[in-house]
């Protein structure tokens, strides 16, 4: 690409040159995630993937895309780059494996006011490190400078995932019986959702994202800007060992919004809210906004970043396999009869 410059365009404030520097920059990054099937080499049109499709019947594709949304203003004030990335790959790959599929590649789509190589490189190597944490391979992706779209130092970053799953070995949630219990699987905080409720509560800027707080133990923005958590590994691992019957990913909406989209008809579940450890930056944020209980489950994770339907008999078994994993799990509930409604032991604020 000697002969590849503009100029012209650069004086319009896109700079082609940067771009070829960035893709040098992340080159190790992303062939450090490569996995058997990547059929492709970082540059092409597309990228490649040949699936072992050994043992399997019926294989079907899960695909799931997302984004980082307004978490990325904490990225920009804090000047932090290296953990959004694993926020992008997480909303993904954590919604694919709710069907039992194994994630195999992704893709980034990364849009910036102005190329900045450094920080492009910073932000793919944390794409790079949530798909080694998947087990999944970063086949492809696209960066565009956009001057006039964003603001100085701004940039949007989405990615898309593409899992398998045999279809005898999909989540099946026709199976799910009354008394079956839900395991709760414990977040690393506030993933990657609720940000613009967040950033109201404590007019987040960059000298209140610096302050010590006690009850966290750590700055306000150390707390804010930790990572999604993955869990791809612990989750195919209980599924390999436990009759699974439903898995929840708690993101936007909570409580609330998510775990009845892992129901039948005819069911519901009754969760014990004081059954598992809740991290203190959820009762900073209720206080500090002077927010309504309900209003909290209906927005945040609480705690709790995936939820697991198996029978009573596995509950045991599932929690020992997430503990193995390095994963704090908890009885939190149990199937009701109903119609797909969340029954929390809250008092209405």
């Amino acid at each position: 690409m000697e002969k590849s410059f503009s100029e012209s365009y650069k004086d319009a404030g896109v700079d082609v040159t940067a771009g070829y520097k960035s893709v040098e920059l992340i080159k190790n990054a992303v062939k450090s995630t490569y996995i058997e099937g990547v059929a492709s080499d970082l540059g092409g049109f597309g990228g490649l993937f040949a699936p072992n499709l050994t043992g399997m019947k019926e294989p079907i594709l899960v695909s799931g895309t997302d984004g980082v949304g307004t978490k990325l203003k904490l990225a920009f004030l804090m000047n932090k780059h290296d953990t959004i990335g694993q926020d992008c790959v997480a909303m993904c790959v954590n919604d694919v494996v709710c069907c039992g599929a194994k994630p195999l590649f992704f893709l980034d789509y990364m849009s910036l006011w102005k190329n900045i190589p450094e920080i492009v490189a910073t932000i793919v190597k944390g794409v790079a490190e949530g798909c080694k944490q998947a087990g999944c391979a970063l086949i492809g992706g696209e960066t565009a400078e956009m001057p006039g779209l964003y603001t100085e130092n701004e940039y949007d970053l989405a990615g898309f995932c593409v899992g398998i799953v045999d279809k005898s070995k999909m989540i099946d949630p026709n199976r799910i019986e009354i008394g079956d219990k839900v395991i709760g699987i414990a977040s690393s905080g506030v993933h990657s959702n609720g940000f613009s409720l967040v950033r109201k509560v404590f007019d987040v800027n960059s000298e209140n994202l610096r302050e010590y707080r006690e009850e966290l133990g750590e700055t306000l923005g150390e707390s804010l800007i930790r990572p999604t958590k993955i869990y791809i590994k612990p989750v195919l691992d209980v599924i390999d060992s436990v009759d699974v019957k439903g898995i929840s990913h708690i993101t936007g909406g909570g409580f609330y919004e998510n775990m009845p989209r892992m129901l039948r008809d005819g069911v519901s579940l009754k969760i014990d809210v004081n059954s598992y450890t809740r991290k203190p930056i959820f009762d900073l944020i209720q206080k500090t906004g002077n927010i309504p209980t309900h209003d909290m489950y209906n927005t945040f994770n609480m705690g709790i970043g995936m939820a697991i339907i198996v029978p009573e008999k596995d509950t045991k078994k599932t929690i020992d396999i997430l503990n193995k994993q390095g994963e704090e799990a908890w009885v939190i509930g149990e199937v009701t009869e109903g119609n797909k409604e969340i029954n929390l032991n809250i008092e209405d604020d």
